[in-house]
């Protein structure tokens, strides 16, 4: 993907969204009307446990010493990947194209803890990612988009907000990373000391370089801190729909169907690992036959095309996918059916 100035190509898209977020506009304040079928493909979750113990009790504050007697001896934790649908087994909840994760684990919308969820069955299940789909899985639809329309070029938006992507005047760094070595790991047991340590001598280093001191630095001048994208890309022009702005790329779609594509992906950060690359936001084909929307504030993808690409993926065993009703609420209260 190439990244492209004229923002034009996205203007379709403002035709199509409704330009005011109502309870009303259901999916449509980020996904175009006027497709003949819709699909919502779920992101995956995952959920954790000791291995061969369980969780302390909750609430962490009631039970102090079980969680420090937990963290002193850093038990191995089992982490696996899994669906909505088996969410919803384990909760007895029901998986529909309308649910929402804070309902389907039994969760107070918009609650501190919905994130997170102790099940009954003994597992702690972490809510799935926002905004992206899965390297794989991103892969996998690309695929399917690819061969539904010769040829197969489009255009990926990605959304402008994600910190240290875009350069800005400032007077410290707009970006920072941790990285941890092959042989040292969070919670790995052995080894654990001297990342802990890594992690804080490094976090003193970005502090050092980042720290803003308005009593020593009264007159600096603000200058041009670099991001991921080049200067130019920073200071180019936007594609502005309602409520949000994108930068835009053109290219093939089957370069999306490899799961190296973040590789090539200008947005994506060299040093970042390629299992978390950001997807693209938006994603269209040329002639608008079909359209991909990863909402930042969405944990599934939207996709709206044609009859047969729908029922095709939401027939492929990649994703968790529903037929989605055109004019559908995604909003927290929209899932009466686990209300």
């Amino acid at each position: 993907m190439d990244w492209i100035a004229d923002v034009t190509p996205g203007d379709w898209l403002r035709e199509r969204i409704d330009a005011q977020w109502t309870s009303a506009s259901g999916m449509h304040m980020v996904v175009p009307r006027g497709f003949p079928a819709y699909a919502r493909i779920f992101h995956p979750a995952t959920r954790s446990r000791p291995v061969g113990r369980q969780w302390p009790p909750l609430p962490h504050d009631a039970h102090g010493r079980e969680w420090a007697d937990f963290s002193r001896e850093q038990p191995a934790i089992d982490t696996e990947r899994l669906t909505w649908g088996q969410t919803a087994a384990a909760f007895g909840t029901r998986l529909h194209p309308e649910a929402q994760w804070s309902r389907l684990v039994r969760a107070r919308d918009g609650g501190s803890g919905w994130q997170q969820v102790r099940g009954p069955d003994g597992w702690e299940y972490d809510a799935p990612d926002e905004g992206r789909m899965d390297v794989e899985q991103f892969a996998a639809l690309a695929g399917h988009l690819a061969a539904d329309v010769a040829p197969s070029h489009a255009y990926a938006a990605v959304w402008d907000g994600y910190g240290g992507l875009v350069g800005y005047l400032g007077d410290s760094r707009g970006r920072a990373a941790i990285a941890f070595s092959a042989d040292a790991t969070p919670g790995s047991g052995a080894g654990s000391d001297d990342v802990s340590a890594a992690i804080q001598d490094r976090h003193r280093q970005m502090l050092d370089a980042g720290a803003h001191d308005p009593f020593n630095n009264v007159f600096r001048k603000a200058t041009w801190q670099p991001g991921v994208l080049s200067d130019d890309i920073s200071r180019g022009a936007r594609l502005e729909l309602p409520n949000r702005t994108y930068i835009l790329f053109a290219g093939e779609t089957a370069a999306f169907a490899d799961v190296s594509w973040p590789a090539s992906a200008p947005w994506v950060d060299a040093g970042e690992s390629p299992q978390w690359a950001q997807s693209p936001n938006l994603m269209w084909s040329a002639d608008h036959r079909w359209v991909v929307v990863s909402e930042i504030d969405f944990d599934s993808t939207v996709v709206a095309g044609s009859v047969e690409l729908i029922a095709a993926i939401c027939a492929d065993p990649a994703f968790e996918a529903l037929p989605l009703p055109e004019g559908a609420d995604l909003s927290w209260e929209a899932d009466e059916v686990n209300a």
